[in-house]
Order: structure tokens, then sequence, then C-alpha cells
């Protein structure tokens, strides 16, 4: 049984493999701001009020996890607004950089030392972050704070392999949630299936790249 935190798991993707990963018996520590019923059904162990562009809040979360050592890692919390060059409000995009970019290696660095040899580190990211899949703009802060996670997942992998732990990024496709709208082509619990199945297949050999969910490899 491996034993699993989850950041943004009150609802969408984050719900979905929350309940995945407790249906197979993994231990789940299901971290988000606001707990909803739909994550507090699950009886998996809740840990709420943490907001992971807040340094306190997040050094909360470490203090909740004590000092048992984790499996999995998943950076799932992210938020999405939309500026076009027109409409260019840094304010928007400083808060999707500090929730979207900053917000898993704020969570990483407080984990750290519950991360040990074999740990698997996942950040959810976007092909929207790719520089080589850009081909319309618009979208700023999306695309540059998922484009600047890249990085730092890149980062984390390099400096992570020497501890035995392993790092991935990975985009979930054009989900259907609240995030989008209720837009999207992907149900929730099929892209949590594949999110899972990646993270599964990780390893040292193929740390530090980047992965669609269903199980390509994507341009950086």
């Amino acid at each position: 049984m491996a034993r699993a935190l989850i950041t943004g798991a009150n609802r969408g993707i984050g719900l979905e493999v929350a309940r995945q990963l407790a249906a197979r018996g993994d231990e789940v520590i299901a971290a988000c701001r606001s707990p909803s019923p739909e994550l507090r059904a699950l009886g998996v162990e809740v840990v709420g009020g943490v907001d992971v562009a807040d340094d306190g809040s997040v050094a909360g979360l470490a203090e909740a996890v004590g000092d048992r050592p984790l499996d999995m890692v998943l950076n799932n919390a992210g938020i999405l607004t939309s500026e076009s060059l027109d409409d260019l409000d840094l304010d928007r995009i400083r808060a999707q950089f500090e929730v979207n970019t900053l917000g898993p290696l704020r969570v990483t660095k407080a984990l750290l030392p519950r991360l040990g040899h074999g740990t698997k580190v996942a950040i959810v990211s976007s092909w929207m972050g790719s520089l080589a899949e850009n081909a319309s703009g618009g979208s700023y802060g999306y695309r540059i704070s998922k484009c600047a996670v890249n990085m730092a997942g890149l980062n984390l992998a390099h400096d992570l392999k020497p501890r035995g732990v392993a790092v991935v990024l990975l985009h979930p496709g054009y989900v259907r949630t609240e995030m989008t709208a209720g837009g999207g082509t992907v149900e929730p619990e099929d892209a949590a299936r594949g999110l899972i199945a990646r993270i599964d297949a990780l390893t040292l050999d193929n740390t530090g790249t980047f992965w669609h969910a269903e199980g390509h490899e994507l341009p950086w």
C-alpha cells in the first residue's frame, strides 16, 4: 500500500485521483482549501485550509503529514483565468503564477524531508505550457505559469534524482471540470485514470519528462 498526498483534492481531477487511489487500497492524504462533501465521503484523510500560494499554509500541511514518509505527491492544485493582449490583467497573471508555478515548488520543498528513495512527485501541467505546441497565443497567465512549472519540474528532477526521487510533468487533457466551466472532451475519471497510470510508470530512468495522460510524451 502506497501513501499518496494530493493537492487540490476537493473537486475535479484531484477528487477523482483520490477516489481511485483509495479504491485500490492506497492511503490518501487529500489537501485542499475547502473540503467538499464528495471528498469527505471518500473516507480518506482530509487536510483542509491548504492554500498552495501561502507559505504558512503549506508549512501547516507539512506539519499535518508529520514524520510519515510519502510514496507519491501529486501537485494538482491550479487556477485558470484567460488574459489576452488587450486584457492583460497582471494581477490575475501573478495569481496563476503563485498557484500554478510556485505552488508545486513550495509544496515539494516543504515535504522534502518526507521524500525518499522511490518517492514519485507529479505535477499537473498542461500542453498550453509547451513552447512547441503554442500555435494560437492568448491565455497569457495560464500559458506562462504552466511553461514555468515545466522548468521548475525539470529542475526538481535533476535535484531530486540523487535522493532516488523521480519527477514527472503531466497534461491531463481538456477535462470537463468546474475549472473549464463544464467544457472539455475528457471526463475527470478518465483523466485521473491516465494520470495514475503515468505516475505508476514513472522511474528514475524517465524522470524529468512531460507526458499526456493518454500515454504519449509531449514536447517542451
